[in-house]
């Protein structure tokens, strides 16, 4: 009986002693397994968090492109991916950590949303190249059409010029001026109460560019107190846009070649002591002038 309880008492003590061993080793495990979980949810977290960072960066980065590009087309393809990135990362707060599974994938869409990024990128850096070289063309253009405008200008200046200088080339010319004061025998005389005659002595100078044919010399004599000598308030010639008085008229011909000539005027009023100042015109041009004086 004695033997039996012993034999008891070693059984018990033998399984006590193997179920106090596994339950030492099932509390080891799993705390080993609840550490390595602890581990496993913290890197999880962790992903999950780095995962967040850069959907926000992303979100950041469309928000930054679509208020400097001036594409509307591009713009409005951002803010479709930047909504999308939102709305990613709104779904990615509430995910828990330990899902890894959609973690996983939300973390796929976000390589994908970013490959579309890059796309848009390089098709903005593509239109901003473009966009410059349009400019500098533009700016070239520009400077080629002022250039251009500018050579108009001076040609319609050297072509202004040019006519000016074949103008005044074709202008007659009258040189050799003198006046012969003449008594009523015609001869000269330089008594002042004998002066019946004004003989006014000019040349037409030569000039091949005039043009030829018959032209008409008008001659204003200008008294000292610069009233003009004339026959007639009639005698009249047009000269820079208005009707002015002229003292004698001759008509001639020429050919571009010199002409010695003379006109009289007849003296019929009281002549004034002092210069005279005498004016030629031809072809609404005044051609030549010189003065003389009679002295009593």
């Amino acid at each position: 009986m004695k033997k039996n309880n012993l034999i008891v008492l070693i059984v018990s003590a033998v399984v006590i002693a193997i179920l106090t061993v596994a339950v030492i080793y099932f509390v080891r495990k799993a705390n080993q397994n609840e550490k390595e979980m602890a581990e496993v949810v913290e890197m999880m977290n962790f992903e999950k968090e780095q995962l967040q960072n850069e959907y926000s960066d992303l979100d950041i980065e469309f928000g930054g492109y679509t208020t400097t590009i001036k594409n509307d087309s591009i713009v409005q393809l951002l803010e479709d991916q930047k909504v999308k990135v939102q709305q990613l990362l709104d779904e990615l707060r509430v995910t828990k950590s330990t899902n890894a599974r959609r973690i996983s994938q939300l973390k796929k869409e976000l390589a994908t949303v970013r490959g579309v990024m890059i796309m848009y990128i390089t098709q903005i850096d593509s239109l901003n190249s473009l966009n410059k070289e349009l400019k500098t063309e533009n700016v070239a253009v520009k400077r080629q059409f002022q250039a251009a405008s500018e050579t108009v200008v001076q040609l319609s200046k050297d072509k202004e010029n040019l006519h000016e200088v074949v103008t005044r080339a074709a202008m007659m010319e009258v040189t050799n001026f003198s006046a012969v004061t003449l008594n009523n025998k015609n001869r000269k005389t330089d008594r002042f109460s004998q002066i019946a005659n004004i003989q006014l002595n000019y040349t037409i100078a030569r000039n091949v560019t005039a043009q030829p044919g018959e032209k008409t010399m008008y001659v204003r004599i200008t008294r000292p107190d610069d009233d003009v000598l004339t026959k007639s308030p009639g005698n009249v010639f047009p000269f820079e846009d208005k009707n002015i008085a002229y003292s004698a008229r001759k008509d001639f011909e020429f050919e571009g070649e010199a002409i010695r000539d003379v006109i009289y005027w007849k003296v019929e009023e009281i002549l004034q002591i002092g210069t005279y100042r005498v004016d030629y015109f031809v072809d609404g041009n005044r051609v030549g002038s010189f003065s003389f004086a009679i002295k009593k």
